[in-house]
């Protein structure tokens, strides 16, 4: 059992926990060198760290790149900066807090209520496809479709348009991984330009035609005189769709994956003896869609008998966190009925995933409809890992029904 941690290695990113448990062991706070990071793994810390002000996504909010000791991205890198850099997941107050305030005001509870019935037609749909053809890849036939239909439905997006938003999505979140190499900024740029393009396009023919969709709503939402900027709303929209799919995707291929190799849990969910949505929950934890959270250090912290000095950053690292067995009792073992579950999946703090109600729908949803209607669901051979491991997926889930 290798404990390395090496997230550019096969074999850790299929199985990385054995190496959480050694950094939990050894510490509070660990100096990574391949990404010039401080790994954070146990979750007291890393849900302390989530809240702590002292650390950001950004810190151009308070300095320079040269005053925080840091270099200035490639200017042929500008437009993913510019776009990533106007999303909430990238800033912090106090544009982040009316940004987020203004978007809360369109992306509200109802909005995800009324959700409900085209999540539930599109869960029947595509388990309608797969059953009729006997079964295929779980991943392109159902977890990737449904939640980038829900998010295409919920921006008003037209339906010869939808094949456009997976490539451009993929090749943006491509650098949320460790040290992109120049040719995924490249794609990620094309995507940057491309899909902002559409986006401004969007906009402006639902200013001349408003509608009953996001994109609408986003361009009505004000508060007391302010409202967002165009580009605020682009970047609202892609991170819309890259946030509120890919861990659904994840959860739902992974989830599977895991149930096929717990049987007897697998059978007692399918027999209704287990709680949904208390399943969804365990499956959230315990295979981690997003392994890593990344935070800027703004001022000096301290963590145990380690400072971290401004200008570092730091690894929040979630897969690891959601396994601690300071918090989760035998947290390496599937417990669908666990109650006590506070997994940090989502996050915490002022960048919790604002999507994380539609998430939840979506995979109950899905998950609900291949139970009830897939009872002889296989795994038809063991799958392979995808190989990025901050967003942690694998390249296929092929079933038979």
């Amino acid at each position: 059992m290798d404990t390395t941690f090496d997230p550019w290695a096969a074999g850790f990113v299929a199985d990385p926990y054995p190496a959480y448990a050694a950094l939990r062991d050894k510490g509070r706070v660990h100096w990574f060198e391949g990404s010039r990071q401080h790994l954070v793994p146990h979750f007291a810390d890393v849900s302390a760290l989530l809240r702590d002000r002292r650390l950001g996504r950004t810190y151009l909010h308070r300095f320079t790149h040269e005053e925080f000791g840091r270099t200035a991205p490639p200017h042929e890198h500008e437009p993913f900066h510019v776009l990533n850099g106007n999303g909430l997941l990238d800033l912090e107050a106090p544009d982040h807090t009316r940004i987020r305030r203004l978007v809360s005001k369109a992306f509200t509870p109802r909005t995800v209520d009324r959700l409900r019935p085209t999540v539930a037609r599109l869960a029947a749909e595509l388990v309608d496809d797969l059953l009729a053809d006997g079964g295929g890849d779980l991943l392109a036939r159902v977890a990737e479709p449904l939640p980038v239909a829900v998010i295409a439905e919920m921006l008003g997006i037209p339906a010869p348009d939808r094949h456009l938003l997976r490539p451009w999505s993929a090749a943006i979140c491509g650098m949320f991984e460790l040290n992109p190499d120049d040719e995924t900024a490249r794609r990620a740029v094309t995507a940057s330009v491309e899909f902002s393009a559409y986006l401004r396009g969007l906009i402006a023919e639902r200013r001349r035609h408003p509608g009953d969709d996001l994109v609408s709503a986003l361009i009505a939402a004000h508060d007391e005189g302010e409202r967002l900027s165009e580009q605020e709303m682009i970047s609202t929209c892609v991170l819309l769709l890259n946030a509120g799919h890919e861990a659904t995707v994840n959860t739902t291929v992974n989830g599977w994956c895991t149930l096929f190799r717990h049987p007897e849990q697998l059978a007692a969910l399918r027999a209704g003896d287990i709680s949904l949505s208390t399943a969804v929950e365990e499956l959230l934890r315990y295979d981690t869609p997003l392994q890593m959270f990344e935070r800027w250090v703004l001022d000096d912290i301290r963590i145990g008998d380690v400072t971290v000095p401004r200008g570092s950053e730091v690894a929040l690292l979630f897969g690891s966190a959601n396994r601690d067995p300071a918090r989760f009792a035998k947290p390496d073992r599937l417990d669908l009925t666990r109650a006590d579950n506070p997994h940090i999946t989502f996050g915490a703090g002022i960048h919790y995933c604002l999507g994380a109600p539609l998430a939840r729908l979506e995979l109950t949803a899905s998950f609900g409809e291949l139970l009830r209607r897939a009872p002889g669901m296989n795994l038809v051979r063991e799958p392979e890992w995808q190989p990025g491991y901050v967003i942690r997926g694998l390249k296929e889930l092929l079933v038979t029904v």
